[in-house]
């Protein structure tokens, strides 16, 4: 049964109030509020999307380390992306000598939403592109199977985000030289690490492996991302890699695959499902490391990642091959139940949710979710793979409206988070899920961003992703 706020229309949702919601704080940055016009309401889901992240101007975010400074975000090709930890960065762009700018050109982003029914299956779907070439963001085509040939992906590239105006050279779908769009695809940082997970699970269910076996993971070569030796069961494993984004995890489990030569099935499986653009390309079988940007995700083929994790009745779409894909052909019941329970104790809610700051006036608040609570303390705040969060994240547990199963990304030039939301019992009814790509990571900042406290992890994204990810929360909540 559906409840809904009585009055509640898309036309009342406003980003002026999702901005004023930061509070009063005197902390919270200064910013012109956008109010969604009468013309919201009733809008499909693509539109609504393209608006609001249109309303956001995203465009307005600081570079702390523009490309002419020796901390800009430039990496050169085949250095492990994911492998400077974030306090590393913050040092390097305070360390610099030059002057934050305002972001050179309109910021790279992709986001998909698909409703689901109660039963799991998609009633409707919205991706949206946002690029210099989108300004204002582009709603993505798609086919009744919410499957598009409508773009063009190309590979991330680091220095051609600047250079050739945001456009990639590399195609990650071959074939598609005569789309209507192009672009370039965000590096998906450590969400990555879902296409990782989906292929070990598959290994525990053709009981290659067992959850509760113990892997001993001996790298022949040492990377700074990967680390030394380790042993571990693959379900510890698993939890780390989803939960903290252990990279050292992650590596292992890469490893693991490459152990069983289930690399190259990995990425075959994805094109037999029709996402082809997931793929876990090039890492290094000596380490489980080499992360760049030949690894490919997209917010529309991630979405339906996490579409079969969440399970639904029946066909869930028909690839474009004709064949029919249902959430029992990908994984066991019991995989997706485990995969989707970690993803729900994510300690990273900071990006389109922002509940680890509970209260704090900035970041804004985003998707009210309820926060797991292995990593809350008596006095109620969080700490996560020793980073301290500083705020008492109970109030924001007791006013949450819905779970969070997700997993969130970031280096200096790559922001992402993908999910699962569902309303909890008694509230407005939601089942969404939302994916969200960009090259908005800790390099770029709000204006007149607040400093943050002695002692506590500082903020890693623009708090404008967490507006969007209320927005289109608040959206669902009044979906009929």
């Amino acid at each position: 049964m559906r409840i809904r706020k009585a009055g509640l229309t898309t036309a009342t949702v406003v980003l002026g109030m999702l901005m004023a919601s930061t509070g009063a704080s005197a902390q919270a940055p200064a910013e012109t509020p956008v109010e969604q016009p009468e013309s919201y309401r009733g809008l499909p889901v693509a539109e609504y999307l393209r608006q609001t992240m249109d309303a956001l101007k995203f465009q307005q975010v600081i570079d702390l380390a523009p490309v002419t400074s020796a901390a800009s975000g430039v990496t050169a090709a085949g250095v492990d992306k994911d492998a400077t930890a974030h306090s590393e960065r913050v040092r390097r762009y305070a360390a610099t000598t030059a002057e934050p700018q305002p972001i050179s050109q309109q910021p790279q982003i992709d986001a998909t939403v698909l409703e689901l029914d109660a039963a799991g299956r998609i009633v409707s779907s919205g991706t949206v592109l946002m690029s210099p070439q989108y300004a204002h963001g582009v709603v993505v085509p798609v086919d009744a199977n919410h499957h598009t040939t409508a773009v063009r992906y190309r590979q991330w590239d680091d220095a051609g985000w600047y250079t050739n105006h945001a456009q990639g050279t590399i195609d990650i779908v071959p074939g598609r030289e005569n789309a209507p769009l192009d672009f370039m695809s965000p590096y998906p940082a450590s969400v990555l690490k879902l296409m990782v997970t989906f292929g070990v699970l598959h290994l525990v269910d053709q009981g290659v492996v067992g959850l509760d076996d113990t892997y001993d993971y001996r790298p022949t070569t040492i990377s700074s991302l990967c680390g030394d030796a380790s042993s571990n069961t693959i379900r510890g494993y698993i939890d780390a890699s989803l939960t903290v984004s252990s990279n050292a995890a992650s590596c292992a489990l890469i490893k693991l695959l490459w152990d069983h030569d289930a690399v190259t099935w990995l990425n075959q499986r994805f094109q037999d499902l029709g996402l082809e653009t997931l793929r876990l390309a090039e890492t290094n079988p000596a380490n489980g490391g080499h992360w760049d940007n030949p690894i490919t995700m997209t917010s529309l083929d991630t979405a339906k990642l996490l579409l079969l994790i969440n399970g639904g009745s029946g066909t869930l779409w028909t690839t474009p091959a004709g064949i029919p894909v249902t959430a029992a052909s990908a994984l066991s019941d019991s995989s997706r139940r485990f995969f989707a329970a970690k993803l729900g104790e994510q300690g990273w809610n900071w990006m389109l949710s922002t509940t680890n700051y509970c209260g704090r006036g900035y970041p804004a608040p985003g998707i009210p979710q309820v926060t797991a609570g292995r990593w809350i303390a008596a006095d109620g705040t969080m700490t996560v793979a020793g980073n301290y969060f500083g705020r008492d994240v109970r109030p924001c547990n007791q006013a949450a409206q819905v779970t969070f199963q997700h997993k969130t990304g970031w280096v200096g030039n790559s922001g992402s988070d993908a999910g699962i939301v569902r309303s909890l019992p008694g509230k407005p009814y939601r089942h969404y899920i939302i994916a969200v790509f960009s090259n908005l990571g800790d390099q770029y900042q709000d204006p007149q961003r607040p400093a943050t406290p002695t002692g506590v992890v500082p903020v890693e994204y623009t708090q404008k992703l967490a507006q969007l990810g209320q927005a289109i929360d608040r959206y669902e909540a009044a979906r009929p």
